[in-house]
């Protein structure tokens, strides 16, 4: 239910989806939000949002989001392996006892169970749909537009998807979880990594996705670490690993590091991509089936590749060319125009 009520904003942050990639890109927002007017003066910064993130994500508790959002946050996880029915039941449940001033969903219009057109119409306070590429498919099926023009604000956070052209939809650069000027030096950032070496480039794989994609990227790099490991430092990152000794290894955000990283191989996923194009790195993309999104159309802009066997092909070319780590990165941050269009938007309506 929406709080109807002045003073400090409350956000209800719908990330429902099955990997770690909606929970990352509103953690990004919100985190953007609370220190954005936290340090505008410390007589505003209680004027910072509270932020109540709803997820069903499994890697929920491998990011840390307490220590993005501080003390004033709220995690309400769904069971990811409910029925859509019980999602469905699950997420009417809290949006009915929880008081907020403004909805913000991520990616699905309808929601993860087509639940949420219902409770929108329901719904006094302002809503939000965080609106990246879908597949048109989905789109069609399920009427996706014409719940998407129920929402008050469209926010595009940095490609083109089906609803942009909406009158209500505000295009942005893409979202990140930290400013160009948060990522770590080249040394320190090399040195999480678990690579004192300065001079030979640094190869990371990325693990995610489904429990076979992310064994799949594991053996990809046990592969690489055996045929280019003299030439290169091969690390592999996933949830849940630890073992820097062994070339394996978990750190989030990954963007930190990224001005230590030569050479990035990992899916088409939002952020990855985002990432890897923001801060020039060297990637090597991989596009994975999804139901929703659409990787070969993202991977497009930077030359895809759509199977594992592909990559060491590819990985021998770079390495030949001696690549390097770029330059310190200077990007635009999409995260804080959308920051001030919600601000904007729920100040209007209260």
């Amino acid at each position: 239910m929406s709080s109807g009520k002045g003073g400090r904003q409350r956000w209800m942050i719908y990330a429902l989806g099955g990997g770690a990639g909606h929970l990352t890109r509103v953690t990004a927002l919100a985190r953007a939000a609370v220190r954005q007017l936290e340090q505008t003066s410390e007589t505003q910064s209680a004027l910072a949002p509270e932020i109540c993130i709803l997820t069903n994500t499994p890697f929920a508790s491998m990011i840390p989001v307490a220590r993005e959002l501080g003390a004033e946050y709220q995690l309400i996880q769904v069971d990811r392996h409910f029925s859509r029915d019980e999602v469905a039941a699950e997420v009417c449940h809290v949006l009915e006892t929880q008081v907020f001033d403004v909805l913000i969903v991520d990616t699905f219009p309808r929601g993860l169970a087509g639940e949420l057109p219902e409770i929108l119409r329901g719904l006094s306070c302002p809503t939000v749909l965080i609106h990246r590429d879908l597949n048109p498919k989905y789109v069609a099926q399920y009427g996706a537009e014409a719940v998407a023009r129920n929402y008050d604000l469209i926010l595009v956070p940095g490609e083109s998807a089906a609803f942009d052209a909406m009158p209500q939809a505000i295009r942005t650069e893409p979202w990140l979880i930290r400013d160009c000027d948060e990522l770590l030096p080249v040394a320190e950032a090399r040195d999480i990594l678990g690579v004192t070496d300065q001079s030979a480039p640094v190869v990371v794989v990325v693990g995610s996705g489904t429990e076979s994609e992310l064994q799949e990227m594991e053996r990809l790099a046990t592969e690489l670490v055996s045929e280019f490991g003299s030439l290169s430092h091969i690390r592999f990152v996933a949830p849940g690993l630890g073992d820097v000794a062994g070339h394996r290894l978990f750190v989030w955000p990954l963007l930190e590091l990224m001005p230590g990283i030569s050479i990035l191989i990992g899916s088409g996923g939002y952020n990855t991509v985002n990432e890897a194009r923001a801060t020039g790195t060297h990637f090597i993309g991989i596009a994975r089936e999804r139901l929703y999104d659409r990787q070969e159309r993202r991977l497009s802009k930077l030359g895809r590749l759509n199977r594992a066997a592909d990559v060491a092909v590819r990985l021998n070319a770079l390495l030949a060319d001696r690549v390097e780590s770029p330059t310190r990165p200077a990007y635009v941050n999409g995260v804080h125009q959308a920051v001030q269009s919600i601000l904007q938007l729920v100040q209007q309506t209260s």
